[in-house]
């Protein structure tokens, strides 16, 4: 297992500037279509409710593809999980507990880094959350919070998972097929819901495909053929 990062990075990992913007982040395809715009785009805070796993998974595909990335307020956060989910540990800064000082250490890693996850605080005033909402804008970064955070661009209600593989008294559990409540702002304001597996059959997230559906061709009866008629001299 990679090593935890125990240092900050300097700014020159930041995600390439475009037309004088930060490029989006990727996310794994599973993700994807959650997102407007199918990526994680700098500078927008996300909000996900009902499930960390979905939250850690928002992560796997900036991480793989070299951003830095954080982990604030979950102590309860093991390496190997994060690993499972496509994180890559050497570029994960985490902080376990960070008390009452937890607006001033997201403000910091958003500064430095690319992707912030974070569980706010119980007791948080609105104006600290609208102070870090500007700081990200400000730096082009982005959070992925877990609960709700007043103003996220994205949100994200994990509303229903059932487990698959179990039989009557056998069988084992092979993949979670979850419902993701997608809500937001701009491009996100237009409610919808989308399925996938988490974790599918595989490990990982993983879209649901319908199966494919073979065209039925009607079957010619005599009624449809037209009629003969016999003619005697």
């Amino acid at each position: 297992m990679a090593p935890v990062a125990t240092s900050l990075p300097d700014a020159s990992h930041l995600a390439p500037l475009r037309d004088g913007r930060r490029e989006p982040l990727p996310v794994v395809p599973a993700i994807a279509p959650l997102l407007p715009s199918g990526a994680l785009r700098p500078g927008t805070v996300i909000s996900v409710t009902g499930s960390t796993s979905l939250a850690l998974t928002l992560l796997a595909g900036a991480s793989q593809a070299g951003a830095w990335c954080a982990a604030v307020g979950l102590p309860g956060l093991g390496l190997v999980a994060a690993g499972e989910h496509g994180i890559a540990l050497d570029r994960l800064v985490l902080v376990d507990a960070p008390g009452d000082a937890w607006a001033t250490v997201v403000a910091t890693l958003v500064e430095a880094l690319d992707v912030v996850l974070v569980r706010p605080a119980q007791r948080r005033s609105e104006s600290d959350v609208r102070r870090l909402s500007a700081r990200v804008r400000e730096r082009e970064s982005v959070v992925v919070a877990i609960g709700e955070w007043s103003g996220s661009d994205v949100r994200l209600a994990q509303t229903r998972c059932r487990w698959e593989g179990l039989g009557p008294g056998h069988g084992h559990l092979r993949a979670r097929r979850v419902e993701v409540q997608v809500t937001g702002r701009g491009a996100a304001a237009r409610p919808r819901t989308a399925v996938l597996w988490l974790p599918g059959p595989g490990g990982g997230a993983e879209p649901i495909v319908a199966p494919a559906v073979s065209p039925v061709v009607a079957p010619v009866v005599a009624a449809d053929r037209p009629a003969v008629v016999a003619r005697t001299a």
